[in-house]
């Protein structure tokens, strides 16, 4: 069914092109009206009468719903072309801008997964303590209490919640599932006359609760506690942050949802191996402490993710990626807006990455009260901007973008940006990518229109495949094919170089490989690299035995980096008993050198050639060698009837 478009200029003051607009996108249009919000309601009323209408109006959402539901027609769609595209001084046309909002607005992004999350009510509060007992008897009727107090000359009469006394040494956890660690906890005693008694202190006091409830005014017990659901801070010398933090925990009873930002594919976690450390990109980066090793990979609390996403952009191997949205869909709407924006007409557009939260709300302040956006820069709504990594940034310029700005906000995660953005500029070039941290929403926008006019790519590709895929194909659009890329320390790209002179082929690094970029040959002593699988992650750096292993970030746009290239061969040792090619002849005459007369195993020159033996005929030497460590006593002899039947006396 053919979607209905229908067009407002609110009050005249954007400049909306209906027939351009319905025949770039196939939709049909309303004609434009000038004040459906107010003066031309009976128009609104019966637009909506329509199937599968589509309004063109950010600002005035709940009143056309309620419209909606008034006259009991279908609830329709919205998109906001005013503050993004028609409020602007820019003077060229806004219609290829609509166009690309417009095919944006179109695709499914409601793909998020979520679980269930229980709140029963039980309320763990800690801090000072007049604040602490204001704050219970706020919420003694609405929520099960639990109160600490490091010292506490009077114990409350009031039994409606919970005393102790104790320090308290741990929060971990989320909302509905905390764990509260406390030493030296007294419970209070609740029988006998006269005041209540504390009970002995005992280390190590365990509790479970919803909801924490932080009045101390001290450091935090969690990290990024304004990204911890269910833990409430609020300085008890601010008798309003208080009076909000208490009306919050109050409310924080029932069934939530709770979204599953990111997946995690265990087999590629380039983590550990053997016990070694290798990749701990994720590890160091993620600012709650969701994320946690277990064994060779990673496991992610989805309780205590918040969603940044900056564990996606750093992981070299694609375990760990965002899933709200997922990278495919993130592609396709790189792709879909360029095209869409260049088939209108437009020319060098450039992406302006925003999340959905303050930078929206920078974006509509902006338009209304300063210069709003160039009619070239197009907006990308994110949950999160951290997600928008190196391979995003190459992605976007592949599609034709020709520049990038990343608006951040002070919610969003900086420290992948210190990581990304110099790696996106190695890739991309120099001069095309912007992190914009204006708070101002004048001054954003005289930074938009101050920007060097750059061109962007007329052979575009099609964004395909995983993160690194993208990266490379984008790569190879931009530059050409026969160029190595420097990239900075740290980049998940590039080769592994072999001291052949120190270099025994042990092949250590070959079996811990997490990626399987190195590989051996079965057939004869080699060790092999294919650099498009290599992840950087050092692991074979780290485990070589003889610290021959050197990494080398760079980009390889050859084909040679998706083939297989030896990086040291040697010719195998035959064995002087059978003559079976076994070993590496330069290990094995390094071992002999070694031992040879030099080991109590191989003192003697018999003994010693046993090294230059294969295993199935250094087993032989080894039981027939004279003075064998291994070789035990005679066998006793087999008795028999006879042997017992000899020494009777009566026989």
């Amino acid at each position: 069914m053919t979607k209905r478009l229908v067009l407002c200029s609110c009050e005249g003051s954007q400049a909306i092109d209906a027939q351009a607009l319905a025949q770039a996108t196939g939709f049909s249009c309303s004609k434009v009206y000038s004040s459906l919000c107010y003066s031309q309601q009976d128009s609104a009323a019966k637009e909506l009468s329509h199937e599968n209408v589509l309004i063109a109006c950010g600002q005035e959402i709940d009143f056309f719903q309620d419209l909606a539901e008034e006259l009991e027609a279908n609830e329709p769609d919205f998109i906001d072309l005013r503050d993004r595209a028609g409020w602007s001084v820019d003077e060229k046309s806004k219609t290829p801008k609509m166009v690309a909002l417009l095919a944006d607005a179109q695709m499914d992004l409601n793909q998020q997964k979520s679980l269930d999350v229980i709140s029963h009510g039980a309320c763990f509060i800690f801090g000072e303590p007049e604040a602490v007992l204001r704050a219970a008897e706020s919420l003694k009727d609405q929520l099960a209490l639990t109160l600490l107090f490091e010292n506490l000359d009077d114990a409350p009469d009031d039994r409606s919640f919970d005393v102790m006394l104790g320090s308290l040494r741990k929060v971990s956890g989320a909302l509905g599932g905390f764990q509260i660690e406390v030493d030296q906890a007294q419970f209070l005693i609740p029988s006998g006359k006269g005041a209540y008694k504390y009970g002995p202190p005992k280390d190590g006091g365990q509790a479970d609760c919803d909801i924490v409830l932080d009045l101390s005014g001290a450091a935090p017990k969690v990290a990024a506690p304004d990204k911890r659901e269910g833990y409430l801070r609020a300085d008890p010398k601010d008798p309003i942050a208080v009076a909000r933090a208490i009306l919050e925990a109050g409310q924080l009873i029932g069934t939530f949802e709770k979204p599953l930002y990111v997946k995690v594919e265990e087999h590629l976690c380039a983590h550990s191996r053997a016990e070694t450390i290798a990749c701990s990109n994720c590890l160091n980066i993620c600012p709650t402490g969701a994320i946690t090793p277990q064994g060779e990979h990673v496991v992610i609390d989805p309780m205590i993710c918040a969603g940044c996403g900056a564990c996606s952009a750093v992981c070299p191997s694609g375990a760990i990626s965002y899933d709200a949205p997922s990278p495919e869909l993130m592609f396709l709407r790189l792709r879909t807006l360029s095209e869409a924006y260049r088939s209108a007409g437009g020319v060098d557009p450039s992406l302006l990455v925003v999340d959905d939260g303050l930078g929206s709300d920078m974006l509509r302040a902006s338009a209304r009260y300063f210069g709003g956006l160039p009619a070239d820069s197009i907006p990308l709504t994110l949950g999160a901007v951290s997600t928008f990594g190196h391979a995003e940034i190459a992605a976007a310029f592949a599609c034709g973008f020709a520049s990038v700005d990343i608006l951040l906000t002070p919610g969003s995660e900086r420290d992948a940006f210190e990581r990304e953005i110099p790696l996106a500029e190695a890739i991309c070039g120099p001069g095309k990518i912007r992190l914009l941290e204006e708070s101002d929403p004048e001054a954003l926008s005289d930074v938009l229109f101050d920007r060097t006019p750059q061109k962007g790519l007329i052979d575009t590709i099609i964004p395909m495949g995983s993160r690194r895929q993208v990266t490379r194909t984008a790569a190879q659009a931009i530059h050409d094919k026969d160029t190595i890329l420097p990239l900075p320390a740290n980049a998940p790209y590039g080769a592994v170089l072999v001291n052949t002179d120190t270099c025994t082929l042990c092949l250590s690094c070959v079996s811990l490989c997490p990626s399987g970029a190195l590989a051996d040959n079965p057939d004869k002593p080699e060790l092999r690299f294919q650099e498009d699988a290599c992840l950087q992650c050092g692991l074979c750096a780290n485990i070589c035995p003889e610290k021959a292993i050197v990494l080398k970030p760079q980009l390889n746009l050859t084909d040679t980096a998706l083939s297989q290239v030896i990086l040291n061969e040697e010719d195998p040792f035959a064995c002087i008993e059978c003559g079976a090619l076994f070993g590496v002849k330069s290990t094995v005459e390094r071992i002999l050198e070694k031992l040879s007369g030099k080991h109590a195993m191989f003192a003697s020159e018999k003994a010693a050639q046993m090294i230059q033996m294969c295993d199935k005929c250094r087993v032989g030497a080894q039981f027939h060698i004279e003075n064998n460590p291994f070789a035990g006593d005679s066998r006793p002899k087999v008795r028999t009837t006879e042997d017992y039947l000899s020494k009777r006396k009566d026989h």
